[in-house]
């Protein structure tokens, strides 16, 4: 894979991509660079409608120098469980952080969450993920307060009852579900405006259409949570469909 800096010249050819339309695995296929590289670059630096070359590589300069000043003189880091390379859980957990951010996550949020669902646990403390985020405490309370209210994050204590903030096999599946009842709400919703504005309106018509077709992709959505709700549990080294499916959970209602 092909290692090094992006350069001015990189930047000015992303920026060209994006201007043509091109989607990231092309720009990446053109400069022989991954595509994880290409996403992280335009979505920290304004997105693919406010990307500039420029700015982009003004921002990247200042962000090395303050990460060479704010180097800690000391011990390096410990090495990474598994052998992996620090470097590279490092950049991609910057890039999945990204993705969660075009999502619509906030960024914030979407580093914590990046940071729990990156550990082989699933779960850390305040004190861990201030340590590794090197944010301030409230930061962390307030981004859990918000992954907790999109079912994505949930507590428990600890052996020492120490609060834990966890993200496991589930909580994508809660996630979804609830994304699914609040499209309900909207569905509900619009249907008491064509009561409101009357039927034979274009308002009311166009809130029907609305509410129709929510409530199709909102069901469709349950449905394919609920077929491939076991495929968040499938343990490794196999693979959904597989010779080894997992096992049904017991406590499902």
């Amino acid at each position: 894979m092909p290692g090094g800096r992006l350069t001015q010249q990189d930047r000015q050819q992303i920026a060209l991509g994006l201007a043509d339309g091109l989607a990231y695995a092309e720009i990446a296929r053109r400069l022989d660079r991954p595509t994880s590289t290409i996403t992280r670059e335009v979505m920290r630096n304004g997105g693919p409608t406010a990307y500039r070359a420029d700015l982009a590589h003004r921002a990247t300069e200042r962000r090395s120098q303050r990460r060479k000043q704010s180097t800690p003189q000391g011990p390096e880091a410990p090495p990474q469980a598994h052998g992996r390379d620090a470097e590279a859980v490092r950049e991609y957990e910057e890039t999945f952080t990204t993705v969660l951010m075009a999502s619509g996550v906030p960024k914030m949020m979407s580093r914590v969450l990046a940071c729990l669902t990156l550990t082989d646990t699933g779960s850390l403390t305040a004190a861990e993920l201030v340590q590794h985020l090197q944010v301030s405490p409230a930061s962390i309370s307030k981004a859990i307060a918000f992954l907790e209210s999109q079912g994505l994050v949930r507590r428990e204590r600890d052996e020492r009852r120490r609060e834990r903030y966890v993200v496991d096999d589930d909580v994508w599946y809660q996630s979804m579900m609830a994304s699914a009842r609040a499209t309900a709400q909207l569905v509900e919703i619009a249907r008491q405006g064509v009561g409101i504005l009357g039927p034979d309106t274009q308002a009311a018509a166009r809130l029907e259409n609305i509410a129709r077709f929510v409530d199709f992709v909102g069901e469709s959505i349950i449905r394919a949570a609920e077929q491939a709700r076991d495929v968040l549990h499938t343990k490794p080294g196999t693979t959904p469909g597989g010779a080894a499916p997992a096992e049904p959970r017991s406590d499902r209602g």
